[in-house]
């Protein structure tokens, strides 16, 4: 099907709730897609981080193929070997606990604000979540989130949530109330900037709520799965959460969330007190599984620490040489460079150079490559940047010279 035939089945049958550019992606592999036209294309924001081991990689692939000819579907009224086998892998590599599965991150966040209602009720109810936080589109996720404009035009929001400053631990406490059962945090904000948690304040956050008896829930939808360097970000802190949620890179692909809780505390879900039809299917299991199996056999946490290593030098010196960029940050394969321009022009520009990355909160450039991701895509990467970085400062100059004639 010619490429235009495909937007226009978008523009008169789905419904328009996203900004989309007319690219029409038919194949991936690893870091790199095709469009219908041929076209490659460098993936440095692959899925919104969900090819977080590559586009279509062979161990998932060839599960799935396996999977699909025996059984694509179970009721969760019975068992099946993969979603057991693949709850022992998660909590193998987390912390002692029990998994519900789902199908996305809202799903998961939904889940922990539910296990937390229903351990603190009726007298512990409020979780505090972060400014600039992400946590989902459902009414409570977006509720949560601690940015307005996700929440503009569905009033009235569910009640319970209080935002305060992220890494601002003096305010945080201060919101600490006896209604307060959990507090929530990203340990890196994605959409958010990129920005990261300081070593101090996390370690501040898990005294607190264990002197508190409140509960810590990780959002690690964005961060899970080797990302920043450890299978888990919060291992870099040196800490330990009550509660984890997982998504996006969980299946190399495909889709599947999961909520991780404590032993202590997961079992307060009983039967008929939450569910979900598809959660934790065969397929997503499957898949899920050779995710794992491809992290563990193909060194891909190494390789996270070495490559994200060589990107912040890159792009460090990327800091170095233009001015527009304010701030690099981020942690293994998870960066983000503060702009003082917005990033709108930047992103365009890299799109048609063939480079796609992803632009939040108006300014900061967001790059996010598979695990799997080589020194010389990064260089590729990088000198399409330097381009980019190069043609607005130019851009900027022939104004200024307009201005002043």
């Amino acid at each position: 099907m010619d490429y235009r035939k495909t937007i226009r089945l978008y523009y008169d049958y789905v419904i328009n709730c996203y900004t989309r550019v007319p690219l029409v992606l038919e194949r991936g592999k690893g870091t790199r897609v095709w469009d219908a036209q041929g076209v490659e294309y460098l993936d440095f924001f692959p899925g919104w981080a969900v090819s977080g081991i590559g586009h279509c990689h062979r161990r998932v692939v060839e599960a799935i193929k396996r999977q699909a000819e025996e059984l694509l579907h179970v009721s969760n009224n019975y068992y099946h070997e993969s979603q057991g086998l693949l709850a022992e892998k998660i909590i193998h590599h987390s912390f002692p606990g029990k998994v519900f599965f789902c199908n996305s991150g809202a799903e998961a966040n939904e889940a922990a604000f539910k296990l937390v209602r229903k351990i603190g009720n009726p007298s512990r109810n409020e979780i505090i979540t972060m400014d600039r936080s992400f946590h989902g589109r459902t009414l409570a996720a977006v509720t949560a989130t601690g940015q307005k404009k996700y929440q503009e035009g569905f009033e009235p929001l569910p009640g319970g949530f209080v935002n305060v400053p992220f890494n601002d631990f003096e305010a945080l406490e201060r919101a600490v109330t006896p209604k307060t059962i959990a507090i929530m945090m990203e340990p890196i904000q994605g959409e958010g900037g990129v920005r990261v948690a300081d070593h101090p304040y996390m370690a501040s956050v898990r005294r607190l709520c264990h002197d508190k008896k409140i509960i810590l829930i990780l959002d690690e939808v964005q961060t899970g799965m080797g990302r920043t360097g450890r299978m888990f970000c919060y291992k870099n802190f040196g800490i330990e959460p009550d509660v984890m949620t997982l998504a996006k890179s969980l299946g190399g692909g495909f889709p599947i969330g999961a909520m991780v809780a404590k032993k202590e505390i997961a079992d307060v879900l009983t039967p008929g007190t939450h569910a979900t039809t598809f959660g934790g299917s065969p397929l997503a299991c499957a898949a899920s599984l050779a995710t794992f199996e491809a992290i563990e056999k193909e060194k891909l946490i190494n390789n996270a620490v070495i490559a994200g290593s060589y990107l912040f030098k890159r792009l460090n010196e990327l800091k170095r040489q233009h001015v527009i960029v304010k701030e690099v940050r981020g942690l293994g394969l998870m960066a983000g460079l503060e702009l003082t321009i917005e990033g709108k022009n930047i992103y365009e520009e890299c799109l048609k150079r063939k480079l796609l990355i992803n632009c939040t909160q108006g300014n900061v450039l967001r790059l996010m490559p598979a695990l799997v991701v080589k020194e010389k895509e990064i260089d590729r990467a990088v000198q399409i940047l330097d381009e980019v970085f190069s043609l607005e400062k130019e851009i900027v100059l022939t104004k200024e010279r307009g201005k002043a004639a």
